[in-house]
């Protein structure tokens, strides 16, 4: 009998000591999801390409440093169009526009449109079938609607604003892809985000990859090119 409850002692101190050991930002990873039996399992929820405070106040230095506005209104937005300081996002076999885009907000910055086409050509030639953009540039009278709804959504204004209302951000849907298809974006944007070409968030509530594009995407798509050329030569 001593035995017995000498080893229940035991036992429940080595539960106790595991569960002040574990992290609780490890406790976090984990998230429920019930099955169509009614039972539970947990699923981690891990990503590579995880979105953070500090990426945030990056973006929105990145935009400092261009000296670009925060897009107000439509009114603004429409001037930036004319003046061709932000560009159409065309569709392409390889690269496809959501529905829930409006016609009017299917813009973004020159570089940001170099990035999406050539990622939208990689991901065609790999996989036979278009890389889908689902948000490009918004205004700060959409970004303060969209967090009516959306409490994730970033702010308008602020050190952790969206950097959509500079349009130089894009988000590229994740639902509907396969694990290949999710682990090749997930390469390609990590190698750019290696490089300091962009700031990618895997999202997980919106499924999609948040994508900022520096504007110094330009001179290294250049500098590749060149590369290739000569190499071919």
């Amino acid at each position: 009998m001593g035995t017995r409850k000498g080893f229940l002692i035991f036992s429940a101190v080595l539960l106790l000591a595991l569960a002040v050991a574990t992290p609780a930002s490890a406790a976090r990873r984990y998230t429920r999801y019930r099955h169509h039996k009614g039972h539970y399992r947990h699923i981690v929820w891990n990503p590579v390409l995880k979105g953070s405070y500090d990426s945030m106040l990056r973006q929105n230095e990145e935009i400092d440093r261009l000296q670009l506005p925060r897009i107000l209104d439509d009114a603004q937005l429409e001037e930036l169009v004319r003046t061709e300081e932000l560009v159409p996002i065309e569709e392409t076999q390889s690269l496809h526009v959501s529905p829930a885009v409006k016609a009017d907000k299917r813009y973004c910055r020159p570089w940001t449109n170099q990035f999406l086409q050539d990622m939208g050509e990689a991901y065609y030639n790999e996989f036979h079938i278009p890389l889908q953009v689902n948000s490009a540039v918004r205004t700060m009278e959409q970004q303060h609607k969209l967090r009516r709804r959306n409490r994730n959504a970033a702010p308008e204004e602020g050190d952790i604003a969206s950097s959509h209302l500079a349009g130089i951000t894009v988000d590229l849907a994740k639902r509907g892809l396969t694990r290949t298809q999710h682990k090749w974006v997930e390469d390609y944007l990590k190698n750019l985000r290696d490089l300091g070409l962009v700031e990618v968030a895997e999202e997980r509530r919106q499924a999609c990859f948040h994508v900022m594009v520096s504007d110094r995407y330009t001179e290294w798509r250049e500098a590749n090119a060149l590369a290739d050329k000569l190499v071919k030569e």
